[in-house]
């Protein structure tokens, strides 16, 4: 079978190239390693302020601006029209294009160029390679799938490619859980990926059942989380059910792998490929340990200016002798929505309810969806206008298709949705009192 790194590959992804530099990095002490980072944040910031246009209207300041002087870009700066922001030079058709699962509550596509999203793929088969799995292991992978027929296809040949076996997480009730236990009944798996509150509740259902995956699956190694903050308490929970370490993995589809956690539960800051700080609200360096709003600078991608980015996460950072950890870290922690029938789906559903509006007209700014009742939601939209009558009714069409027909949805446009402490807005609340 041809390997998902082939394809990369045969696409115009110079991953042997990546490897190369990110091992590179890898073999410098640390004093290299600090010298290596400073020159290519000057090298990125001086790339985009003499070929992006975007980023000299944002700096406004000339090129010998030090690096506390560059401005803190959030999300609402870089969403728009993306081939009015890409650097002059390239072209959307020779660059990596995609869009954020919008689960933050911000969508908006975005642009990396290959050599940059090449390094991307090298760090995750480095890091997965010091957690024993490797590029022949089959995947559990706890995830959602778009539904409509082309999108459906196109992830189901990159699942066959990958050796992922796709575990829906629309439908989370019994009757569908316990169709996943007999898939690792009958499935050679090595490892589970996917939403922590997905995985979260597949585990609560094992444990239930008086079952020990790894028993009844003895080629499972790890499990990785991602997406939704793992508190230390699932963590604890998913590895008495599952039987095997879990991975807790932080990332941002626009960026990269930020940080993952090996074995031993050291969260490693992904140093090859990005630049991380910790800023107060008045955009201070807070020192290693505080905790603030996480800023962060891609050091390669020359298409899109990524260069001191917030995030919108809280967190904290420290330092030992190997690197830069992620020391603390306040993310979502999505809800699981509950329906009249009994079902249950992760908060995460209503991506795929909202994206064919995301990617047709771009309307939607930002949004949450909160659920007030057993069978009422409301969604709240920041909007450059009113949704349609037609979008409204390809909501309702999306809800009956990827949760259940009959639920009553109220859609309010509002000026500016509130951010909550941590800095990251939910995608889905539940409002329900259980």
């Amino acid at each position: 079978m041809i390997s998902f790194q082939a394809i990369l590959k045969l696409k115009g992804f110079p991953v042997t190239e990546a490897k190369t530099q990110l091992q590179s990095f890898y073999k410098l002490d640390r004093v290299e390693q600090k010298k290596w980072i400073d020159r290519k944040k000057k090298e990125v910031v001086d790339f985009h302020l003499k070929n992006n246009p975007l980023y000299k209207q944002l700096v406004k300041q000339s090129i010998s601006s030090s690096w506390s002087e560059l401005p803190i870009l959030q999300k609402k700066d870089l969403q728009g029209n993306v081939s009015e922001m890409i650097s002059d030079g390239y072209k959307l058709s020779d660059v990596y294009l995609s869009n954020t699962s919008g689960s933050s509550g911000h969508p908006f596509f975005f642009a990396k160029d290959k050599f940059s999203h090449a390094l991307t793929w090298a760090f995750i088969l480095n890091r997965y390679e010091s957690l024993d799995i490797h590029p022949g292991d089959w995947q559990a992978r706890f995830y959602g799938i778009p539904l409509d027929k082309i999108s459906y296809t196109k992830e189901k040949v990159k699942d066959f490619f990958m050796h992922r076996v796709r575990f829906p997480v629309f439908d989370m009730g019994d009757v569908m859980l316990e169709k996943f236990v007999k898939q690792f009944r009958n499935t050679k798996i090595h490892y589970v990926y996917g939403y922590t509150n997905s995985v979260l509740l597949f585990s609560q259902f094992v444990l239930r059942k008086g079952i020990r995956l790894a028993e009844v699956c003895p080629t499972l190694k790890r499990c990785i989380v991602t997406s939704e903050v793992c508190r230390d308490e699932d963590k604890k929970i998913i590895e008495a059910a599952l039987g095997v370490p879990v991975i807790r993995e932080y990332g941002a589809s626009e960026l990269d792998v930020i940080a993952i956690e090996d074995v031993a539960g050291r969260w490693a800051i992904n140093e090859a490929n990005l630049f991380v700080e910790v800023l107060s609200e008045d955009n201070r360096l807070l020192p290693m340990g505080e905790s603030g709003r996480l800023v962060i600078t891609s050091l390669h991608n020359r298409v899109m200016p990524f260069i001191r980015y917030d995030i919108g996460d809280v967190g904290s950072l420290d330092e030992d002798e190997r690197g830069v950890v992620l020391k603390t870290l306040s993310g979502r922690v999505n809800d699981t929505i509950l329906l009249p029938s009994g079902k249950k789906s992760p908060g995460l559903t209503f991506y795929y309810v909202s994206r064919s509006i995301l990617e047709s007209s771009g309307v939607l700014k930002e949004f949450i969806i909160r659920q007030t009742a057993l069978n009422s939601f409301e969604f709240d939209v920041v909007s450059d206008r009113a949704l349609t009558l037609e979008e409204t009714r390809d909501i309702h069409n999306k809800m009956d298709l990827y949760l259940e027909p009959g639920l009553l949805l109220k859609i309010n446009r509002v000026e500016k949705i509130q951010r909550p402490a941590s800095g990251k807005i939910k995608h889905f609340y539940s409002e329900l009192k259980v």
